[in-house]
């Protein structure tokens, strides 16, 4: 068996988080249906367009490494993602709803910083400058929307959520 490189590891890595973000774009439209504040639906229908930009970009990465733009089912996000259904499911209709799809939503972002850090620091080591400067763009977008998430908890879907259902 072939040694596996940074490389490999890297193109791996691509092909997982191309996975999530195609499940994210897909899974965003539901949150919002389901959230009940304006500003938390707001939120995720903003996200959405930005993913598909990040779709884009990493399909540009793809294109600079030379390689088809191909998913590898990433583990991750499908466990956060069905997390996300069972809040949706067992808190509709309450006042704590908005605030466990927040938590989901941070916990998508949370993974996805993680990810485009690594991506950009392994793309600078390879000397992928162009690779690294859109993964750069993507994670600080990412690092944008957690930000904005936490505002929203702290500022009013928390103190919602601590009501009880009317």
């Amino acid at each position: 068996m072939a040694e596996k490189t940074l490389e490999d590891l890297f193109h791996d890595t691509l092909r997982d988080i191309y996975y999530a973000e195609r499940k994210i774009v897909k899974t965003l439209p539901k949150m919002a249906r389901a959230a009940q504040d304006q500003k938390l639906k707001d939120a995720f229908a903003k996200h959405k367009d930005e993913t598909e930009g990040q779709i884009e970009r990493l399909q540009q990465v793809f294109d600079i490494i030379g390689k088809r733009a191909r998913a590898k089912t990433c583990a991750a996000i499908e466990g956060i993602v069905e997390e996300g259904e069972e809040i949706m499911e067992e808190f509709k209709g309450t006042a704590a709803l908005d605030a466990g799809l927040l938590a989901v939503a941070q916990a998508v972002e949370h993974y996805e910083i993680s990810r485009y850090g690594t991506l950009r620091a392994w793309a600078v080591e390879l000397g992928m400058k162009d690779a690294a400067k859109l993964l750069e763009e993507t994670l600080d977008e990412e690092s944008k929307t957690d930000e904005t998430l936490s505002k929203l908890a702290t500022s009013a879907v928390n103190l919602a959520a601590q009501k009880k259902a009317a």
